[in-house]
């Protein structure tokens, strides 16, 4: 499920996910806001669906990789330009 398979659309996995809410991030949000404006988003231009679980694990990969960081709000924000 992190990684793409030969059965697992990389949409599904939750590194897909990650590129796209990397993406989302163009401001520092909670991830209330980020799940938010993911959900928006779910059915018309992101073609798996994922739950909130699944969002919460890609951002703690994400977080583990060096691509998002927290700042003192407790908001997330990418941490790579």
């Amino acid at each position: 499920m992190i990684l793409p398979t030969k059965h697992i659309r990389i949409s599904e996995s939750l590194i897909g996910l990650g590129g796209f809410l990397v993406k989302l991030l163009s401001e520092p949000m909670t991830i209330d806001k980020l799940w938010i404006k993911y959900s928006k988003y779910n059915d018309k231009r992101f073609p798996a669906y994922h739950n909130f679980d699944n969002l919460a694990l890609s951002v703690n990969l994400l977080y583990i990789m060096g691509i998002v960081e927290i700042n003192d709000k407790g908001e997330l924000y990418h941490a790579i330009d």
